[in-house]
């Protein structure tokens, strides 16, 4: 079991052996995601939420997925692997939860029953081929079906901000493009592309985690007027 937890990983381009420091531009451009949640503890501050639990946890969370990314790109075994994966879920299951719950003022039960069927696409999702798009369908298709259906629903319902989770969606699209290619162009690119994944999901977690917090305020300054 030991052996299986410490066993090497290489998904990327840029790895070209166990060392820990085999891949430094795809771990020094987790400091996109750093950044990322430091711009988001400014806009609470700036809009009078910082005693809000949900936007501190979902702050929280996104340094947190760049310090496991960073943690994985660096040791790169297993352990590693699943301190860089699991950030990334208990964000996207934390965002859909919070949102769901305080921005489109859903039911417990009808937020439930969406919680659910985010677990069933992913499942379902997860069960594709993982050589398809470098395993990015596999990985993150349900995520980024959830987050263009919610920006549907948050333009469509004139929500502050209406684009800001279509253009997460058209970011995301991006981004899994890059992800999808890291392997594809090694032997044009020796680093790969991984690194843009980096550093534009950090602005697709920038601005739903802004959507949240803009929408949150509003929703508390009309009860309060």
């Amino acid at each position: 079991m030991n052996e299986s937890f410490f066993a090497p990983v290489d998904l990327y381009c840029e790895r070209l052996s166990p060392n820990f420091w085999a891949e430094p531009v795809n771990a020094l451009s987790n400091a996109g995601f750093l950044l990322a949640a430091y711009c988001v503890w400014r806009l609470l501050e700036s809009r009078g939420l910082k005693t809000s639990i949900t936007t501190w946890i979902l702050t929280l969370m996104i340094a947190v997925i760049g310090i496991g990314s960073f943690l994985f790109h660096t040791f790169a075994v297993r352990w590693a692997l699943f301190a860089d994966v699991i950030p990334i879920s208990i964000y996207q299951v934390l965002f859909l939860t919070f949102y769901l719950c305080q921005v489109a003022r859903l039911s417990a039960l009808k937020v439930g029953g969406w919680v659910i069927a985010f677990f069933a696409v992913t499942y379902w999702f997860g069960a594709l081929p993982a050589q398809w798009l470098n395993g990015s369908l596999s990985s993150y298709g349900s995520a980024w079906l959830f987050i263009a259906g919610l920006g549907i629903y948050h333009w469509r319902t004139r929500k502050h901000e209406p684009m800001a989770l279509l253009l997460a969606a058209g970011v995301f699209s991006l981004s899994l493009i890059f992800r999808s290619a890291d392997m594809a162009v090694c032997k044009y690119l020796s680093i790969g592309t991984h690194m843009f994944w980096h550093l534009l999901n950090s602005v697709v977690l920038y601005l739903t985690t802004r959507a949240f917090i803009l929408n949150l305020r509003a929703f508390r300054q009309a009860n309060q007027a």
